[in-house]
């Protein structure tokens, strides 16, 4: 039994992962990651090799972040604490869905997950006051290979969430390229 619930998205092979939860008086509980039922449940083979963690204010923006190969990086993404809203874009040039992004509202309460495979840039805006942001990867994290798209990049056209007041965003992800320029390899 794979306790796991897998929904597409509009992008094939970003998927969205909703564990079972068991809740009664006392709190809850649930699997997070369990490498067999995750492979077995997308039919792939992945193993992950590094996790991150970030704690983030309200209105703070990151990303869109990705690394070119040979450090390139799969994603499963979730939010411990409070709610972001993730998106992810599609770097693949020879893919149908290539220049396409989706959103997905993370959140400790709706414990969903989200499966980002190689070849895609990512980011996420925090919706509530502050948000906490685990994620694991299928390669590691290697400065001379990441890269970054514009978070508002014309092409790309991303709907982000309207807040009570302007975006946080560092300047390094400022000053990244357009979709034009990502070049992904």
């Amino acid at each position: 039994m794979l306790n796991l619930k897998i929904s597409n998205t509009a992008i094939e092979d970003v998927k969205i992962i909703e564990p079972k939860v068991f809740e009664d008086s006392r709190g809850f509980f649930y699997e997070s990651f369990n490498q067999e039922k995750f492979n077995m449940a997308l039919g792939i083979n992945i193993s992950f090799v590094q996790d991150n963690h970030s704690k983030s204010s309200y209105a703070v923006l990151r990303g869109l972040h990705y690394q070119d190969a040979p450090y390139a990086q799969g994603k499963l993404v979730r939010v411990i604490s409070g709610e972001v809203f993730d998106v992810v874009v599609d770097l693949r040039s020879d893919s149908k869905t290539y220049g396409h992004w989706v959103g997905e509202y993370l959140s400790a309460k709706n414990k969903r997950q989200l499966w980002i495979p190689e070849g895609f840039a990512h980011g996420f805006l925090v919706t509530s006051p502050e948000a906490e942001f685990c994620y694991k990867t299928t390669n590691y994290y290697n400065p001379k290979f990441e890269r970054c798209i514009i978070h508002d990049d014309p092409i790309l056209k991303i709907n982000w969430p309207k807040l009570a007041y302007n975006y946080i965003i560092n300047d390094k992800d400022l000053n990244g390229k357009s979709f034009d320029e990502s070049n992904y390899s």
